[in-house]
């Protein structure tokens, strides 16, 4: 007979922000967190699928939870103050931030250091890391003033491990190193004011950003190598689980950390 541990309502009474709520990690993230009992501001630049991830967060919705779809470019600072700033009026308070918006920079130029162009570096910086540093600098301030919170941002194992010809996208690696160098600051820095901070990298997951992974024979025959757990893709719920525990109460003593969800890939 098998046994689990339940955790009802892990964010019942507090508030979140999800960016790249839309699809993917951050849709998961997003349902996740608001059956988990949080009030979610989905943050997405796309109005279609922001909205109806809010529906649909909005009917998984228990112990409280309610989501609410905020349209944002979180390359663009205003946007980004105006839906911090308005999640806060809304619910009075904010509590933790899932930064899991991010792009693949291939189709911008993004490849090998000597490929790679610059728009493809500029453009995969600004949407992966720059965007990071924009929604942290604007929430940081309003989680202090609640007493404290979660960061916790989307990494991957490439800002841990470098890639062979299948992941040769060096901005893109550049991207996620910096995004765990940058959480590892804010973590050491704002712990006294009670913000934690902290990252969580993922191996390849089933979602659209890794379609052509997916149609990739080579890559396919690959994955009992380099994610022996399983032999196969994650899925995104398997993320949205690890950012909720680093979100949640639970982690209250956690920050600063780099959780792979990768099926064994940096573990080789």
């Amino acid at each position: 007979m098998s046994t689990s541990v339940s955790h009802p309502g892990r964010l019942a009474g507090r508030v979140a922000i999800v960016t790249g709520a839309g699809s993917g990690i951050g849709r998961a993230a997003a349902l996740l967190f608001a059956a988990e009992g949080a009030k979610v501001a989905l943050l997405s630049r796309t109005a279609e699928t922001g909205e109806t991830a809010a529906a649909e967060a909005n009917i998984s919705a228990a112990f409280g939870g309610e989501a609410v779809f905020v349209r944002t470019d979180v390359t663009q600072p205003d946007q980004i103050e105006a839906a911090v700033a308005g999640t806060v009026a809304h619910w009075g308070r904010l509590d933790a931030i899932f930064n899991a918006a991010g792009i693949s920079g291939r189709r911008f130029g993004d490849g090998p250091t000597a490929d790679c162009t610059l728009d493809g570096w500029q453009t995969t910086l600004d949407a992966n890391l720059t965007s990071i540093f924009l929604c942290s600098k604007a929430a940081i301030p309003r989680l202090i003033e609640g007493g404290g919170g979660a960061i916790v941002n989307l990494a991957s194992v490439l800002g841990m491990v470098g890639g062979d010809e299948h992941f040769a996208t060096h901005a893109y690696a550049a991207s996620k190193g910096g995004i765990i160098a940058l959480t590892r600051a804010i973590a050491r820095y704002y712990a006294p004011q009670r913000v934690r901070a902290n990252v969580v990298a993922p191996g390849l997951i089933r979602t659209t950003m890794s379609l052509r992974a997916q149609s990739d024979p080579e890559i396919i025959a690959e994955l009992p190598r380099l994610q022996p757990l399983t032999g196969d893709f994650g899925t995104a719920e398997d993320v949205a689980a690890a950012a909720l525990y680093l979100a949640a109460p639970e982690s209250a003593f956690v920050t600063g950390v780099v959780l792979p969800v990768d099926g064994g890939w940096t573990g080789q």
